[in-house]
């Protein structure tokens, strides 16, 4: 009997330290991976300008980006629509996975997104309080709003997870994230309703998508990512240490104030910014940390480098499924993304050992 739970807590054991590793344990396979992903975003970034609704040859792709004629419809397509499109996808991707990725690591819950904590809501019912009552149309307006909105729910999840004695719990954080999240999402949806011109607006902004944003526009909200990416790419290595949990990280030289404010500050930016330019799009927080985590294992520079190239990926892939099955256009990225996360996650969950944090 002895033998036998030794065996068994010999299995849990190697099982947990499998979990832990990931399935690439040697800097050599991560490497090798890292550069695998950057190839294949390489090629989803190809095949998203040379794919749409209207079947364009490849030579005339071409030339449109290197000998562009603004007489040819062909090329003021692919310059004017397909372009800013694909930008779009790499830029919000980004923000989506790395926002993702922080708050998992910050909530030590593998299972948090900016959707599930109410990030996406707050910015959401901001923006429809900017164009519904304030009639604030235009995005470069009502970034400010997302952010803001994007701001006062994290900061609010954050005090109500801490609140009613003791410290700050996953399943606090969550709860408190998904109970903000259902407040306001009703609210928002009580607002759109009031006014056939605000509905309008937000019925196709809502289910989230990449298409139809001017590049000047998504090149204004570009250097706001990019900071949020800059910021999550420092704490990084601090996550690591604030995983073994806040009396360790202390005693490591880790202060955890400075370090919990700059994650707030980069998932604002970076949750808040994507949401007011393609609208909330779900899942891909989700699912990208969670299964570059199962990779790579628990440490936060990998997955950070990972979620940065993997993310873009996914949502580019997802635009142009999106674009091939209903060449209309309506096929919403963020519908898609839902119909792949879904899927993914069961999978994930039905594995034996799911990656932990």
């Amino acid at each position: 009997m002895r033998g036998r739970t030794a065996a068994l807590t010999a299995a849990g054991t190697a099982a947990e330290e499998e979990t832990a590793a990931g399935i690439a344990r040697s800097v050599a396979l991560r490497s090798a991976g890292l550069m695998l992903a950057v190839g294949l975003l390489a090629a989803a970034v190809v095949l998203s300008i040379g794919v749409g609704a209207r079947e364009i040859p490849p030579a005339t792709v071409w030339d449109a980006l290197w000998a562009y004629d603004d007489a040819l419809d062909e090329h003021a397509m692919v310059r004017e629509l397909r372009i800013p499109r694909t930008i779009t996808g790499v830029v919000v991707g980004v923000a989506l996975g790395l926002s993702g990725a922080l708050i998992q690591a910050f909530t030590r819950n593998p299972l948090a997104d900016p959707g599930i904590l109410g990030v996406n809501a707050g910015s959401a019912f901001a923006v429809t309080i900017a164009v519904g009552l304030l009639k604030i149309t235009a995005p470069l307006g009502y970034v400010w709003f997302a952010l803001a909105g994007a701001a006062i729910v994290t900061v609010a999840v954050s005090l109500l997870g801490g609140a009613g004695g003791g410290r700050a719990t996953p399943a606090k954080i969550t709860l408190a994230g998904v109970a903000i999240g259902a407040v306001l999402g009703g609210v928002t949806t009580a607002v759109v309703l009031t006014s056939r011109d605000t509905f309008d607006i937000m019925r196709f902004w809502g289910v989230g998508s990449v298409g139809g944003r001017d590049l000047s526009v998504v090149l204004s909200f570009a250097p706001l990512i990019a900071l949020g990416a800059l910021v999550a790419v420092l704490v990084a290595r601090p996550l690591n240490a604030l995983a073994l949990g806040d009396e360790l990280a202390t005693s490591l030289g880790v202060r955890i104030g400075r370090i919990r404010i700059a994650v707030i500050v980069a998932v604002t930016l970076l949750a808040g910014t994507a949401t007011a330019l393609a609208g909330p799009i779900a899942f891909v927080g989700l699912m990208v940390p969670h299964v570059v985590r199962w990779f790579v294992g628990p440490d936060q520079r990998w997955i950070v480098a990972y979620t940065i190239v993997v993310s873009p990926i996914l949502l580019l892939a997802a635009d142009i499924v999106g674009r091939i099955i209903l060449p209309s256009g309506e096929l919403r990225v963020g519908l898609v993304t839902a119909l792949i996360g879904a899927p993914v996650l069961i999978a994930l969950a039905r594995r034996s050992s799911v990656s932990g944090l």
